[in-house]
């Protein structure tokens, strides 16, 4: 009888899950591309700047920064010994670090604006969606967008009041309106409370990374990041609330890979206050 075990059987069930989750997350941003190219097909006109591609995919540059910082700090606090680390390999992770931060931070700045945005958008009394249908928009409501026509303006809303918004190539009604802000609020909170999330992350990496295996600073970390993690399901569930399930589902996989990070740096918390010698000196093994 054979005794070969394949790699995912060597695997531990903390590790199965992790790669489960990960593999999960790969997909969901496929869904997130295919949004992105969907908003540019309504809101794309002949005056379009580079950074106005950049701020319609602002989602997938997002997305993407923060892949390649959940596989950094999964090296970082858990496949990669002390050793690994060379002063090369430190160099380049840093340096992967702040152009992902950039992509981040580029996503902060273009939901901000596109709030600015909506709160600028031309507003429309006392008319009809049918007035509007010649003049080339796309009416939206919760994320889902149509070509305006002659044919489908009654179909799409009967409200007297609209809005006009997306430099003038995006149109929505009242109800609408309303939701796109609340939308537009969700997206910027989100991504500024994931930033908050990565920066106790890095600082408990660089507290353990010091052998610092309790202090209050450390606990403060791991208590306000579950605080974080708090508003991110409550984000979770708004998005449900809205029939965005697939955002919802996304939310909660995020939350459980940073999870994951979390449960590395415990374990390595533990390696540092079970390598703790009497006199101070401590060791690290992954």
């Amino acid at each position: 009888m054979s005794t070969k075990t394949s790699w995912w059987q060597a695997l531990g069930l903390k590790q199965r899950l992790k790669l489960i989750v990960y593999a999960l997350l790969l997909v969901n941003f496929a869904h997130y591309i295919g949004n992105d190219v969907e908003q540019a097909q309504h809101t794309f006109h002949s005056g379009w700047r580079w950074y106005d591609w950049t701020s319609t995919f602002a989602t997938t540059l997002d997305e993407l920064g923060w892949f390649i910082l959940l596989f950094l700090l999964e090296l970082e606090t858990y496949v990669l010994s002390d050793d690994a680390f060379t002063r090369g390999r430190v160099i380049a992770m840093n340096v992967i670090h702040f152009i992902c931060y950039v992509a981040i931070g580029h996503a902060v700045f273009a939901f901000g604006e596109y709030l600015v945005d909506l709160a600028g958008a031309v507003h429309h009394l006392d008319t009809t969606l049918c007035a509007f249908a010649n003049e080339g928009l796309s009416f939206t409501r919760n994320l889902a967008y149509w070509e305006l026509d002659a044919s489908n303006c009654v179909k799409l809303s009967k409200s007297s009041e609209f809005y006009v918004f997306s430099q003038g190539q995006v149109i929505s009604d009242a109800v609408g309106m309303t939701v796109e802000l609340e939308l537009a609020w969700a997206d910027l909170i989100e991504v500024v409370v994931w930033l908050f999330v990565l920066f106790f992350i890095e600082m408990r990496i660089r507290l353990q990374d010091r052998g610092i295996s309790s202090s209050r600073l450390l606990s403060f970390a791991t208590t306000t990041k579950g605080f974080l993690y708090g508003i991110l399901w409550c984000l979770a569930g708004y998005w449900a609330y809205r029939g965005h399930w697939i955002f919802a589902w996304d939310e909660a996989l995020w939350i459980l890979g940073f999870m994951a990070i979390g449960m590395n740096l415990s374990d390595w918390q533990k390696e540092i206050a079970q390598a703790t010698t009497p006199n101070g000196e401590v060791g690290r093994s992954n």
